[in-house]
């Protein structure tokens, strides 16, 4: 599997379409969330600054089985949002996951991204360990509906990504959890 950095056509509706199927099935999510991710991807990927921002695509081949990006928008007042990370069912458990947060980080490092956050829910234990892995620590938990569904929400921050981040070699199975 090959990482490439930034937009290619189809990317935004790939994306969805991993979100929607996994969630859909997994937790049951519906149009709100597919809707959300496509919205929400689609007006960043416009605005995207490459000094600031970074989307990276997993491929094989042409075809899409991950992404993750690093939204850069408002990090010096709340940090990086890290957002729409995710890999297909096909790629799953072949430390994808792994290799896509660990080039996120590295760029949050290269960018003096301080500190980084993501919004995920509290089913998604592999997801959380690959945080937990890689230096993020549950901050908060909430009762929440942002992604269609009520479910227990999880923030979690990496508070110094040139303190905590090594360069993990990918080694445990992942399933990436944090969409929006």
């Amino acid at each position: 599997m090959k990482l490439h950095r930034g937009y290619l056509p189809g990317c935004i509706g790939r994306i969805a379409e991993m979100h929607a199927a996994y969630y859909a099935r997994t937790v049951g999510f519906g149009a709100p969330f597919e809707a959300k991710v496509a919205t929400e991807l689609s007006a960043f990927c416009l605005r995207c600054e490459p000094a600031r921002d970074g989307l990276w695509l997993a491929l094989d081949g042409d075809a899409i089985h991950g992404s993750i990006a690093i939204d850069g928008l408002h990090s010096r007042e709340s940090g990086a949002h890290l957002r729409w990370f995710i890999t297909s069912d096909a790629s799953r458990g072949r430390g994808v996951g792994a290799q896509l947060l660990s080039e996120a980080l590295d760029f949050c490092r290269a960018q003096g991204h301080r500190q980084v956050f993501l919004w995920t829910f509290d089913e998604l234990h592999a997801a959380r360990h690959l945080y937990e892995k890689h230096g993020f620590t549950l901050t908060r938990t909430q009762r929440g509906s942002q992604w269609g569904k009520e479910v227990n929400e999880q923030l979690f921050t990496l508070d110094d990504v040139s303190a905590r981040h090594q360069h993990l070699p990918p080694s445990s199975p992942s399933r990436p959890g944090d969409s929006p």
